[in-house]
C-alpha cells in the first residue's frame, strides 16, 4: 500500500488536552494509521506544561498555543489559525496527502486550507450541536454559530465521515448534505484496555455495596443529552422489583446537584452512589465489577461506553437512539429501551432476572467488538475513504 502523509486536526487527544470521547477516538485512529505504516501528524491544543512537539506511539504531535479569546467561537477561530501556521511549517518537509478535521472546532482551519487549494479535505462529525442540545438552546447565539460552522464544514469538505448510520441521517437532514458524500466509519477500541481480573465483591465493597447486590453502572457526563436524570427517575421501579439493587453514577456535569436532589426526594439516595470524576484505573475496576451498564442517552451519535462495556463482557441496557440503536442487537448483546424511566427500569429488571443471560450478552458483545470495532479494522475503513 502507498504510504500516505496524513494531517489530523482535533481540539483534543489522549496526549494533549483531553475533554471527552473525541480524545480516544482521534488518538486511536492516529495510532492505527501509524501502525499501518503511514506518516501521521496530529495538530491539537497544548496543555499546561506540555511540549510543543513529541512523538507518541508513532504519531507526531504538534501542540498549538494561541490566545483563548472571550468565547468558544473565538477560541476555535484562534486555534484553527494556529493549526494552519503549524501545518504550513511542517509541510516545508513534505506536502500532506490528506487533511482530516474532526468536528466543528477545526472548520476554521479547514476553511483556510481550502482557500489555499488544499485537497482532499475530510471532515468527521462525531456529533452535532443539535444532537447535543436539541431545541433547548435554540435561541442561544453560540448554538447558531456552531451549527453554522457544522454546515459550512460539510459544505467545503471533499468527503464527510461520521460514526453511525443514525448520524449520517441526522447530518443529511440537518444540513442537506448529499448522502453519497457521507460515509460511515465507526469509532474503534482496544478491548484489552478495559479487561481486568477483579473480585467484584471487593470492588463493590469500596462503595459500601454488598458483594451480592446487583450493581448498575452509569458513566458519562451528567448532562441532559446523556440522560442520567432518566436513570435516577427509574430507580424506584427497579428497587420495587429488586430491593437490593444499587446504582453507581460516575461522571461530572451541571446536572449533578439536581440528580442528587431527585434521589433524596424519591427516597433512593441510600441505593445510589454519585462518584464524580473517576480515574481511568478506577473506572476499569468498576466496569468489570458491575452487573449491568446502563446508557440512558437522549442522543448518542455512537456511544463509546457501549464498546467499553462489551470489552469488559458487561450486559448493556441502552436507549434506542443513534449508535446504540444501530449497534445493539436486542436481547442478544444488550437490551434496547425507550427514552423514558419506565422503559429503562423495565430493561434493567429484565436483565437482573436472567443471570445466565447477563453473562451471555456480555460475551456476545465482546465477540462483536473483536469482529467489527478493533482499531485495525476501523483504520482500514478510513483508509478506503482517504483513497476515494
Amino acid at each position: 500500500m502507498e504510504m500516505l502523509r496524513v494531517a489530523l486536526l482535533s481540539w483534543e487527544s489522549m496526549h494533549s488536552v483531553r475533554t471527552g470521547g473525541l480524545a480516544p477516538a482521534v488518538t486511536g485512529l492516529a495510532e492505527g494509521l501509524a501502525a499501518e505504516g503511514h506518516e501521521v501528524h496530529l495538530f491539537t491544543r497544548r496543555g499546561d506544561g506540555q511540549e510543543e512537539h513529541g512523538i507518541v506511539n508513532g504519531v507526531s504531535y504538534h501542540r498549538c498555543t494561541f490566545a483563548p479569546g472571550s468565547n468558544i467561537i473565538d477560541y476555535c477561530w484562534n486555534m484553527g489559525r494556529a493549526m494552519v501556521r503549524r501545518l504550513a511549517a511542517v509541510e516545508s518537509f513534505g506536502r500532506f496527502d490528506v487533511i482530516h478535521g474532526h468536528d466543528w472546532h477545526t472548520v476554521e482551519a479547514l476553511h483556510e486550507l481550502k482557500q489555499r487549494g488544499r485537497s482532499p479535505a475530510i471532515l468527521t462529525y462525531h456529533s452535532t450541536e443539535f444532537g447535543r442540545n436539541g431545541n433547548a438552546f435554540g435561541s442561544w447565539w453560540e448554538f447558531h454559530e456552531i451549527s453554522g460552522k457544522e454546515w459550512y464544514g460539510g459544505l467545503i469538505a471533499d468527503r464527510i465521515t461520521t460514526v453511525s448510520r443514525a448520524m449520517k441521517g441526522e447530518i443529511a437532514w440537518l444540513y442537506k448534505h448529499p448522502e453519497e458524500k457521507i460515509h460511515v466509519v465507526p469509532n474503534g477500541i482496544d478491548p484489552r484496555r478495559f479487561q481486568r481480573e477483579v473480585d467484584p465483591g471487593r470492588v463493590k465493597a469500596r462503595y459500601g455495596i454488598h458483594p451480592l447486590a446487583p450493581t448498575i453502572l452509569f458513566i458519562g457526563r451528567l448532562v441532559h443529552q446523556k440522560g442520567p436524570d432518566l436513570l435516577v427517575e427509574a430507580i424506584p421501579r427497579v428497587l420495587g422489583h429488586r430491593w437490593d439493587a444499587r446504582f453507581v453514577i460516575a461522571g461530572q456535569g451541571d446536572m449533578r446537584g439536581h440528580l442528587e436532589h431527585r434521589a433524596r426526594v424519591l427516597g433512593v439516595d441510600q441505593a445510589t452512589r454519585f462518584l464524580g470524576y473517576v480515574p481511568d484505573g478506577e473506572y476499569v475496576d468498576l466496569l468489570n465489577a458491575a452487573d449491568i451498564v446502563c446508557i440512558p442517552s437522549r442522543n448518542e451519535p455512537f456511544g463509546m461506553v457501549l464498546l467499553e462495556a462489551w470489552s469488559a463482557r458487561r450486559a448493556v441496557v441502552g436507549t434506542e437512539v443513534g449508535g446504540l440503536r444501530d449497534n445493539i442487537e436486542n436481547f442478544r448483546d444488550g437490551v434496547k429501551v425507550f427514552i423514558n424511566p419506565e422503559s429503562i427500569a423495565w430493561g434493567i429488571n429484565y436483565v437482573i432476572d436472567d443471570p445466565v443471560g447477563v453473562r451471555a450478552m456480555g460475551e456476545r458483545g465482546l465477540e462483536k467488538v473483536e469482529r467489527e470495532f478493533t482499531w485495525p479494522k476501523v483504520t482500514k475503513r478510513m483508509l478506503e475513504i482517504y483513497k476515494l
